[in-house]
């Protein structure tokens, strides 16, 4: 399974959306670089709360611009780095991916996928009724998150749109992405 980078984001403080810059620089164990997310430790500010000592687990954001598309149908206007993600894919079924997958970006990034984002009521705060808009009940009644991916770095590089996504998934059985 490959993609491509769309976009590419970062941002210095906790805001909910992030900027869009030409290229990131990913470092290996932390994260983007220039982002508030960026360190060994989670710097989630609701997670940092429960216990600042926890591994981040979080340290890039990914979300398919599929959804988009999926939640323009609903009403909302959408863009890269409007959800807050570092980078914007494009042809790689995210939400689909196990537990420890791998993503190489590049010529040098490789990322493991630890789990699914968990959105939260600032969604609604960007546009009312968009939280709804990335949510869905599964085949079970069980509740699907559509609001992208975290991830761990593995090794670092840049990353630009443009750049191509390989995914190289792990030895079965496959773990299902949980809520991050």
């Amino acid at each position: 399974m490959s993609g491509t980078v769309v976009a590419v984001a970062r941002d210095a403080g906790h805001n909910f959306s992030k900027n869009l810059v030409p290229e990131i620089k990913i470092v290996a164990g932390l994260g983007v670089e220039g982002d508030a997310h960026l360190g060994v430790k989670v710097k989630h500010c609701s997670r940092v709360k429960v216990d600042p000592t926890q591994p981040n687990l979080r340290q890039v954001h990914l979300i398919h611009a599929e959804l988009f598309d999926e939640v323009a149908e609903k009403g909302f206007t959408v863009m890269p780095a409007d959800l807050g993600e570092n980078i914007t894919t494009q042809g790689v079924d995210l939400l689909g991916l196990p537990r420890h997958a791998i993503l190489e970006i590049g010529e040098d990034v490789r990322l493991e996928v630890t789990g699914l984002r968990n959105p939260c009521a600032q969604i609604d705060n960007f546009q009312k009724g968009l939280l709804a808009a990335v949510l869905d009940k599964g085949p079970n009644g069980e509740l699907v998150r559509k609001s992208g991916i975290m991830t761990v770095v593995l090794e670092g590089g840049r990353v630009r749109s443009g750049d191509r996504i390989d995914v190289k998934l792990p030895d079965p059985p496959f773990l299902s992405l949980e809520r991050m």
